[in-house]
């Protein structure tokens, strides 16, 4: 593999197509010279996910790599994945939903850290949350500091993973996506929903339950004028 000069004006956003990633992917086109994303087909219900991103890259002018990890459907089953398993309408009292896909984002960013190295990138951009992580451990920053000390000592390499949502909320993450100039984009263009519905979703599921509410915190909030700083 041929490694490139390493380029701190360059970042690499794993890109789902969903809110989260979107909007991180706003703010690195904010705060870098150049931006390129990486997407995931993880044998996913909803591809359609894989389609908002191309779609989003191809509105701002992105480059968008998708890797294949389908066999990641066959080893951890759950209802993002199988058609058989109904998504949860509410997160457990205790343990994990079973929309968490076992080792996602663990791999997600292992493969991603691959990449950004062989492109000579040494920023990684997730939009992981801890204020929101509806109970998924690989969400947590503790997971993210110490992935970022394995893969550095792994590759032999100083990655930095950035994750601009972390300690902010779902209203919080409207306002920033507003403050970029996104609130349509991230509204009308992405897929969060774990049913497969684009924008608003379903209405039903956790994922769509926790983006209207924090929607409508923040509108409610920016039309009084007392958003959160």
């Amino acid at each position: 593999m041929n490694i490139s000069t390493k380029n701190k004006n360059t970042a690499l956003v794993v890109l789902s197509g969903g809110q989260d990633s979107t909007t991180c992917l706003l703010w690195a086109l904010k705060n870098y010279e150049n931006v390129k994303t990486v997407s995931f087909d993880y044998g996913q219900r909803h591809a359609a996910e894989l389609q908002c991103a191309a779609k989003i890259c191809e509105k701002f002018g992105v480059t968008n790599k998708v890797i294949d990890l389908s066999e990641l459907n066959a080893l951890a089953p759950n209802s993002l994945t199988r058609d058989d398993i109904e998504v949860d309408s509410d997160a457990p009292e205790e343990g994990t939903p079973n929309s968490f896909v076992e080792g996602r984002n663990m791999l997600f960013l292992t493969y991603a850290a691959i990449y950004a190295k062989g492109e000579g990138i040494t920023d990684i951009i997730t939009g992981v949350s801890q204020s929101d992580f509806s109970g998924y451990p690989d969400c947590r920053d503790i997971f993210i500091k110490s992935l970022n000390v394995t893969l550095n000592l792994a590759m032999d390499y100083e990655f930095d993973i950035i994750t601009p949502l972390m300690w902010i909320d779902k209203e919080e993450t409207w306002a920033l996506a507003d403050s970029l100039g996104g609130l349509e984009i991230i509204r009308d263009m992405t897929l969060t929903c774990y049913n497969g519905i684009m924008g608003e979703g379903c209405g039903n599921c956790p994922a769509c339950k926790l983006r209207r509410a924090g929607y409508e915190k923040y509108m409610s909030h920016r039309s009084s004028g007392s958003t959160k700083n």
